[in-house]
């Protein structure tokens, strides 16, 4: 008779990002007794039968760590298959908190940097994650043809003073060579601001211009079976499906919308928040807000769910 393996089980976990103004995250070193022990991971633990992801991270972090959660994001989900379990991993955001950090089951607790990660070794399944605390929560759209081409470099000039760190370079509607040279301009200035540029559906002009990465508008996207070779690729989505192809090929994040009512959208209709929380809900990969949406709305933005927010006027007002 041949011998049949069992299925692992499946452990469903909370995890939590707690982090602080300057955007270092809290760490915990995994005790020895316990699976990979001298491993760091995110604070949390197991959700419980019938138990909300979100209720077991707020009971978890008093039990862990005697914080009192006062603002909780919901992020990311990502299964890992370990060799005692298939885990999935609901992350959530924790900017707020009240009480003094006292840890209760790691051998030690470290506040780290995503741009600077000093501690070591990762659990397995966190390290997709710290790429994606790398990225930006604020995304620039360019719009040279409605702009020109001065005033967009000059809108870019300003907002990379400010701190934008993220630039879609767009303008698919100019001519070959005006959009090489934009590209161009654009992305050294992002290069010596130490922000990302990623151009817009030509994978081409993205290695002639030493752009950092690659964004695919939805048909392209849709048409991809393996993920483009760049340190960085996103695609805008509008539909469950376009997001869920977007994680199965392993995209660095989604732009999804429209969120809100849009000049460049009149006649269609919008998200809304609970709209975008529904379609955006517990995906591998942080989904970038768009649609009538600025920094302004980076808050309400947070708390449906999504990484940050994208767009084409906001950020060069």
């Amino acid at each position: 008779m041949t011998g049949t393996t069992a299925p692992k089980k499946r452990v469903d976990v909370a995890a939590a990002v707690i982090t602080q103004p300057d955007g270092s995250v809290l760490l915990g070193q995994r005790a020895p007794g316990t699976f990979y022990p001298g491993y760091w991971e995110f604070p949390g633990g197991k959700v419980e039968p019938g138990e909300e992801p979100r209720a077991a991270l707020i009971r978890e972090l008093d039990e862990e760590l005697g914080i009192t959660v006062d603002t909780c994001w919901p992020w990311l989900m990502r299964e890992h298959d370990y060799e005692h379990a298939n885990v999935r991993l609901h992350f959530f955001e924790v900017p707020e908190w009240s009480g003094d950090i006292n840890d209760h089951v790691h051998a030690a607790l470290a506040w780290d940097h995503p741009e600077r990660f000093s501690v070591a070794p990762m659990l397995p399944a966190n390290g997709p994650i710290l790429k994606a605390l790398r990225l930006p929560r604020e995304m620039g759209i360019t719009d040279a043809a409605h702009m020109g081409v001065d005033a967009q470099l000059a809108a870019l000039d300003r907002a990379l003073a400010r701190g934008l760190k993220l630039v879609q370079i767009r303008d698919t509607t100019l001519d070959t060579r005006p959009r090489e040279r934009l590209a161009h301009s654009i992305v050294q200035r992002c290069h010596a601001a130490g922000a990302l540029a990623l151009v817009n559906g030509d994978a081409d002009l993205a290695r002639r211009t030493d752009a950092h990465g690659l964004h695919l508008p939805a048909r392209q996207l849709m048409a991809c079976g393996t993920r483009p070779d760049f340190e960085w690729v996103g695609a805008s989505c509008h539909t469950r499906a376009e997001l869920e192809h977007c994680a199965k090929l392993g995209l660095d994040y989604a732009v999804l919308g429209h969120v809100n009512a849009t000049p460049s959208h009149p006649n269609s209709p919008s998200l809304g928040w609970a709209g975008f929380t529904a379609l955006a809900r517990w995906l591998p990969m942080p989904v970038f807000a768009i649609g009538g949406v600025s920094l302004e709305h980076m808050g309400a933005a947070r708390a449906a769910g999504a990484h940050g927010v994208a767009g084409i006027r906001g950020s060069w007002a």
